[in-house]
């Protein structure tokens, strides 16, 4: 069927989302997952198709991506999963898209631009709330000044929760410090060893660094050669992370991180329903040049988990209509500035 694509870890909170919204969009996922227990009540419910398949085991799965074009890789952590899965779609011919935000594996993905190219398929990952909004505005900003070398982008969720899978994903880093990139070239720095207030009208809000994706995607889509990225925080965590240089060998253990993956395995699953409708996501970007001059855009957008749900099935209906560029991509450099205004309730702040 020419609506078909293989949705790969269908049975993670925001595999589920993608999942029920998907015939909004005209599409029909076949679900896929590790375990038939976790996959079939769901298909079942859906009355969409399904197959179960281990990503270690590489017959099944290429089996499985010769029947799509388009695969939308949903299970993380995904230094944990991008391997087989893009080896797999590049046996088989397939577009490879994840949701995925860890910048190591943005750059382990770029790797393969060239085999991709050959086999006339595009690469693509994140597709979701990291990093669709934030490489819009990084492009925007571009646009508005060509020749800027200093770009700054900051996203704060107002309301929203955590997955289990972004949660692990998280505990499975935490320890390890920040990034940016800088002349060019990605630093490791101390995590929110940069920290300021922003404006969006009547709220000021508190940010700090962070190794957000775009530390690798938004030099790939503006050419930019300084960037930093801030998320939403409290003020007092960063006097707590003054002293991280203490602590974080520890949180680096094994013994600590399965704690903490324990305990978030304990909560519900995600946000409800409900919270998602109350949330909302706010983005901001600065880009400056030598010369000292500066642009600055603000959006105000959905949750991020409703937004990755609504952009990866914008992305994967595009390439399904033969829309695509072949290699290695970022959303923004492939589709514009404005993908972000095809999806719900976004509108400009600045």
């Amino acid at each position: 069927m020419q609506n078909q694509f293989l949705l790969y870890g269908a049975n993670g909170y925001t595999g589920q989302l993608i999942a029920k919204l998907a015939a909004k969009y005209n599409l029909q996922p076949i679900l896929a997952g590790r375990t038939e227990e976790a996959i079939k009540p769901m298909a079942e419910e859906l009355q969409l198709p399904y197959v179960v398949i281990d990503l270690n085991d590489t017959e099944k799965l290429e089996t499985a991506l010769q029947q799509v074009k388009v695969v939308l890789h949903c299970a993380g952590p995904f230094c944990q999963t991008a391997k087989q899965m893009i080896t797999a779609c590049l046996k088989t011919g397939v577009h490879y898209l994840d949701i995925n935000g860890d910048v190591s594996v943005f750059e382990y993905l770029k790797t393969f631009d060239t085999k991709a190219k050959e086999k006339n398929i595009m690469v693509m990952p994140g597709v979701g709330f990291d990093v669709v909004p934030t490489d819009c505005i990084a492009l925007q900003l571009k646009n508005k000044l060509p020749n800027a070398t200093h770009l700054k982008l900051a996203f704060i969720s107002v309301n929203g929760g955590l997955s289990h899978g972004t949660a692990i994903t998280m505990a499975s880093k935490i320890g390890e410090g920040g990034c940016v990139r800088e002349n060019g070239m990605i630093k490791r720095t101390p995590l929110g060893h940069k920290w300021m207030w922003l404006n969006f009208g009547e709220q000021k809000l508190f940010v700090m660094t962070i190794p957000w994706g775009d530390i690798s995607t938004a030099h790939f889509t503006t050419g930019i050669l300084n960037i930093e990225t801030y998320t939403g925080i409290k003020p007092k965590i960063v006097n707590i992370l003054k002293f991280q240089w203490a602590f974080n060998w520890l949180l680096r253990t094994r013994f600590i991180r399965n704690i903490i993956k324990k305990k978030i395995k304990a909560k519900p699953t995600g946000p409800s329903d409900e919270q998602r409708l109350k949330s909302k996501s706010l983005v901001w970007g600065e880009a400056t040049n030598l010369a000292g001059e500066k642009v600055t855009a603000s959006i105000s957008c959905l949750d991020g988990y409703s937004l990755t749900a609504h952009s990866s099935l914008i992305i994967v209906q595009k390439i399904l209509m033969g829309n695509f560029k072949i290699g290695y991509q970022t959303p923004a450099l492939v589709y514009g500035e404005n993908l972000i205004f095809e999806l719900p309730k976004t509108h400009k702040l600045s």
